[in-house]
């Protein structure tokens, strides 16, 4: 019997979480080819946003190159490394940013439950945003770092921040056992 591997409940899941690449990437470590930061600098909301969904789609596309390129392997064909490099580039090219789904005003409210946790907070460093000519002057952009609360928190925290900071409504998130 051929099973449909798909949650019950919610979307698809993603290469890797969002939490997880928002840590990794404010403890400097450059998770999924993104940049590497100074912790203590930390990131602005915006930057961070921005080297997770570039994360996201170098994943989409990694993914998609594969299949392209194991399919070709299975049909007999020979794929060189400069072939395989261009079918990858090709399909980061076709990712689109929307598809990786986290909309800005999103992140900005899953950060805010992050903030809520006390696992990451301002770091006092700030640069000037700009808009449009025709706006009026936009808010400065506030750079972000992990607290030791925020570094010290384990996986099975990190994995659901929502669930950390509202723990009772994790049961009725929960797949009940057949």
């Amino acid at each position: 019997m051929v099973e449909a591997l798909r949650p019950t409940r919610g979307g698809f899941l993603r290469p890797f979480r969002a939490a997880r690449f928002i840590r990794e990437f404010l403890l400097g470590n450059g998770p999924e080819g993104s940049r590497v930061i100074d912790p203590e600098l930390g990131a602005t909301q915006s930057d961070i946003n921005y080297e997770y969904k570039e994360a996201l789609a170098r994943a989409t596309a990694r993914e998609h190159a594969e299949k392209i390129i194991s399919s070709l392997v299975l049909s007999g064909a020979d794929v060189t490394e400069e072939e395989a490099e261009a079918t990858y580039q090709q399909e980061l090219r076709r990712v689109s940013r929307k598809f990786t789904h986290m909309r800005y005003h999103s992140f900005l409210v899953y950060f805010g439950v992050l903030k809520r946790l006390a696992w990451v907070k301002r770091t006092g460093e700030t640069e000037p945003s700009s808009m449009q000519d025709s706006y009026p002057s936009a808010p400065d952009r506030v750079y972000y770092r992990l607290t030791p609360e925020g570094i010290e928190a384990g996986d099975e925290e990190w994995s659901n921040p929502l669930f950390t900071l509202y723990p009772e409504i994790r049961a009725n998130h929960m797949k009940k056992p057949a």
